[in-house]
């Protein structure tokens, strides 16, 4: 009899995926929240929105495509509100939001993001996303500096894993990581509220040198910083999926949620690379459950959104690092090997790699964006060179 028990470490690259992505930017969504002039009632229900939206998103797209499809907000995005939000009525806030999901959707209908996204080489796609996850291996080794002990235990635990049981290396090590630090007293519970907070409804309000300086803004750092990368991510993993319908779907449930403070809902990228790494399932047909698992984690941090923060807080940065590096190993070293396997097509990814890894930010869109455009430049011009 078939087992309908999904695997351990299938669960828990779900649980590592929306911890991630939470520990990595839930204070920029508060810091957006407060420029808004939003109170720390609207802001919790924002988290709830979000986690519930990322969550429907995220199950419906792994379950429908039976593939590893992770949904993320946009961190670029949310750093661009920080700053862009100063002065900004919340209702303003609510309106740039509709403006920016609105255009997402439009993107998605029209298939013009679809036909950029097919002339990317996948040697180009697998070198920016291991620029992207390359600050992540770095962080967690960094780590070993000021937490030995803590960090270096966790390596330990999964280095023996991974010798006599591989796909339980990172379950090892967070479980030993979380013993070392409760011995040690690090993790700090004490101002954790599990109240579920529910979301708000805010009137939006439209203006149009908001749309033009905040809305337009924003849907371009989405598109390139996020959705670029996301779809990306899951080319160089192996997962050819039609790019509009994703578009589509996450822009308008984003634009649904848009008055409960949802700014977007985007194809995720790191976060998702845990999800389709070979740790998460050995059957690449069946990492989907790894994705829809971490949907029904999304759903549980949106239920309790307003202790998330305290959650994040509560746990040892150096735990969240060391545990995010570790479960990205397979994922970084498998996106080397394809970016640097064609040597005509070598220079061209190495140049991707370097400028995504760089943190490059020009006119307020990310490296990842950046490292496409230079390899790209760099390969039509050696692929011209050579048929000339």
């Amino acid at each position: 009899m078939r087992t309908l028990l999904i695997p351990l470490p299938t669960v828990l690259s779900g649980f590592v995926a929306v911890l991630v992505g939470y520990a990595s930017s839930a204070a920029i969504i508060w810091q957006a929240a407060v420029a808004a002039g939003a109170t720390t009632g609207q802001i919790a229900g924002w988290m709830t929105a979000l986690g519930i939206a990322m969550g429907v998103s995220t199950l419906a797209l792994s379950v429908w495509y039976r593939a590893p499809i992770l949904t993320a907000w946009s961190t670029p995005g949310a750093a661009l509100l920080v700053t862009g939000l100063q002065g900004v009525t919340i209702q303003d806030a609510i309106g740039v939001f509709i403006v920016a999901n609105a255009l997402i959707v439009l993107c998605g209908v029209t298939g013009l993001f679809a036909r950029l996204m097919q002339i990317i080489p996948h040697s180009l796609a697998s070198a920016m996303l291991a620029g992207i996850l390359l600050r992540f291996g770095l962080q967690a080794f960094n780590s070993l500096n000021n937490e030995l002990l803590l960090c270096g235990s966790m390596l330990l635990a999964w280095l023996v894993l991974k010798v006599v049981a591989p796909r339980y290396a990172v379950i090892a090590a967070m479980l030993v990581g979380t013993a070392i630090a409760l011995l040690k007293g690090d993790i700090v519970t004490y101002n954790i509220n599990l109240s579920p907070v529910m979301p708000e409804f805010i009137t939006p309000h439209f203006s149009l040198a908001h749309s033009i300086s905040i809305a337009l803004p924003f849907f371009l750092v989405t598109m390139a910083s996020q959705n670029a990368p996301g779809i990306a991510t899951m080319k160089a993993s192996g997962y050819s999926l039609p790019v509009s319908p994703l578009i589509v779907f996450t822009g308008l449930l984003a634009l649904l949620f848009s008055p409960f403070g949802v700014y977007s809902i985007c194809i995720a990228a790191i976060t998702a690379a845990i999800c389709q790494s070979p740790e998460a399932h050995p059957d690449a047909k069946r990492r989907w459950l790894a994705a829809a698992s971490a949907g029904v984690f999304y759903l549980l941090a949106g239920v309790f959104g307003g202790s998330v923060t305290g959650l994040m807080a509560a746990l040892p940065v150096s735990w969240i690092q060391m545990l995010a590096g570790l479960a990205l190993l397979g994922t970084i070293s498998g996106s080397l090997y394809q970016a640097l396997l064609h040597e005509a097509e070598r220079d061209a990814a190495i140049v991707t790699f370097l400028v995504t890894a760089s943190g490059l930010t020009l006119m307020g869109i990310g490296s990842a964006f950046w490292g496409l455009i230079a390899g790209g430049i760099c390969y039509a011009t050696l692929r011209l060179s050579r048929h000339t």
